[in-house]
């Protein structure tokens, strides 16, 4: 397993500004949307290429073009943040859910919907913004193997390395592309010094 951590400055940037516990939500969501486009753009520099022959308006030349289709599976709901900016970038995108409810007493995720498209073939693409246990990325990859995910690689905002350990026992084979490592958890399994609830933030929920 790899772990990528940005180094954009822009996606610095944006981390700093999701930080801050002013931001409200309309411009978290913005933010958010910018950086989940980078984080993404960073997460599939090895989807398959091929060649392709291409006429301009002066010559012939040679480039290439997608090989592979592309499958984003959000876990919900935060993860939905990161799903429009994938649409916008790829033209061949097959789009799944997996529903998981993090247990505020034991940190413990049950599933509560999935649904996959084919997987076969594809560069399956799991985006849930906060890797923090990693329970619920465990979870929601091991769902995805056992739907036929052969290439898969995650893509979270904010992790910690607790939950970048526990995803690695699991599945030492799935890569990470992060904007941070974070320092740690607390005791109720929040990241330090993280940014809060994600999907209250997103939604101005509590």
């Amino acid at each position: 397993m790899a772990v990528h951590v940005s180094r954009h400055p822009l996606a610095r940037h944006l981390l700093t500004e999701l930080r801050d516990v002013a931001t409200e939500p309309a411009r978290f969501r913005q933010l958010a949307w910018t950086l989940s486009t980078v984080l993404i753009l960073e997460a599939t520099e090895h989807i398959a290429t091929q060649d392709r022959k291409v006429t301009t308006p002066l010559e012939e030349t040679s480039g290439s073009c997608l090989a592979q289709g592309l499958a984003v599976v959000p876990v919900l709901r935060a993860g939905l943040s990161m799903l429009e900016p994938a649409l916008q970038l790829f033209p061949d995108v097959a789009v799944g859910y997996i529903g998981l409810e993090r247990s505020h007493t034991t940190a413990v995720a049950h599933s509560y919907y999935c649904k996959l498209p084919d997987l076969k073939d594809r560069y399956v693409l799991l985006v849930d913004p906060m890797l923090a246990t990693g329970g619920s990325a465990a979870q929601a990859c091991s769902l995805l193997r056992a739907h036929g995910a052969t290439k898969l690689v995650m893509a979270s905002v904010i992790s910690a390395p607790e939950g970048v350990e526990a995803l690695a026992n699991a599945h030492p084979d799935v890569d990470v592309y992060t904007a941070v490592v974070d320092r740690q958890l607390n005791d109720k399994k929040y990241i330090l010094p993280g940014l809060g609830d994600y999907g209250d933030r997103l939604y101005g929920t509590h």
